[in-house]
């Protein structure tokens, strides 16, 4: 029993890292992460948080991972209580909600870390794009189920609308996190809406 709870309370000390790296991570980029800061965030000896990963590399992998696990939870699952174009317009909302209602700091932690990582070529670039790639893979599930089920005009070039709807969202969270004006949300709202209005049918 002891070693059993060591184990869980071990499982939990790495959480608690994980997601405070995934916080910080916005604000300061995943090459600001450091033992000490995450020690100092978390209350956590340097030895204690050190004990849970192999290289600053590995803890930036399993941040990127933990935030991975936090966007989907929050942005994408709600999305799919909905399907074809609702769920479309459900993804867009989920991600302005996200940014909109400070789920962390700095904004979205992917449009963030794409930033910071975009010119640099490695395992950590690559699990960022990885993860962005699925996001407009969901986006354009969605967009061919509507344009599939008549929702979408019949000439509707899907990878095109996706594109806007995405940096629709992105600009929204620069904007937002930038000038931290929620007038900014409520513009992006008004352009989901009329690029999705455009792409109906009559």
């Amino acid at each position: 029993m002891p070693q059993r709870r060591t184990r869980a309370d071990g499982e939990r000390t790495k959480q608690l890292i994980l997601d405070t790296a995934v916080r910080l991570a916005t604000i300061e980029g995943l090459d600001g992460l450091s033992i000490g800061k995450l020690a100092s965030a978390t209350d956590v000896s340097k030895s204690g948080v050190y004990a849970h990963f192999d290289s600053k590399e590995g803890l930036q992998l399993a941040t990127v991972d933990t935030a991975r696990a936090l966007f989907v939870d929050v942005v994408v699952a709600p999305a799919f209580e909905a399907e074809g174009l609702d769920r479309l317009c459900a993804l867009c909302e989920s991600f302005l909600s996200y940014v909109e209602h400070r789920t962390l700091p700095g904004g979205c932690f992917f449009a963030a870390a794409a930033a910071e990582l975009g010119g640099r070529p490695g395992p950590l670039k690559e699990r960022v794009a990885e993860n962005q790639r699925d996001w407009i893979g969901v986006l354009t599930d969605a967009a061919e189920a509507a344009k599939s089920n008549g929702q979408l005009r019949a000439d509707t070039d899907v990878a095109v609308l996706v594109f806007e709807l995405n940096a629709l969202v992105v600009a929204a969270n620069t904007g937002f996190i930038l000038h931290d004006d929620p007038a900014i949300i409520s513009q992006a709202r008004a352009a989901v809406a009329r690029v999705l209005a455009a792409a109906t049918p009559a």
